[in-house]
């Protein structure tokens, strides 16, 4: 008799057990699904390039290039902010402006090649409101050195 109510008592656990796991997961598919379907309302962001090279240029060139992009999503995008890998990279675009589904617009990003001989890349980083919340757009160069300058820089080497 002992050994039935073992096994009766054994097969309610297993089976209240696996109740709650179906409820565990019945609960974060519904998550997933809702997780989705919030992404499906969210801008996206796509650009015409994310990287441009000026090929070569002379010292203290300043040079300006545009990545134009569009809001392929299905709601307002904003670009929260944009920031240059280093004083001399700096952009311009359309600060916490909302741009529309299937708008399109533009980023400009300058360059001052001042001080920077030999290969340059730099990035420019957006925040967006977009599903990565981030966007990475690239430059580079290469510099040559401005004889007077590059005098200069060897004379304080030594």
């Amino acid at each position: 008799m002992k050994p039935l109510i073992f096994a009766l008592l054994g097969l309610f656990i297993m089976s209240c057990s696996g109740n709650a796991a179906k409820k565990v997961k019945q609960e974060n598919l519904a998550e997933a699904e809702a997780r989705k379907d919030a992404n499906n309302n969210l801008p996206v962001l796509t650009f015409d390039k994310k990287e441009h090279d000026f090929g070569v240029i002379n010292e203290g060139d300043v040079v300006e290039t545009a990545f134009s992009f569009t809001n392929m999503g299905n709601s307002d995008l904003t670009i929260l902010d944009a920031r240059g890998s280093c004083g001399c990279t700096v952009p311009e675009y359309p600060k916490n402006t909302p741009i529309a589904p299937g708008e399109t617009r533009e980023i400009k990003v300058k360059f001052d090649s001042a001080n920077k001989p030999g290969n340059q890349t730099k990035t420019v980083t957006l925040t967006t409101n977009t599903e990565s919340g981030r966007e990475i757009l690239r430059i580079k160069t290469v510099v040559t050195p401005d004889p007077v300058k590059e005098k200069q820089r060897q004379a304080a080497r030594n």
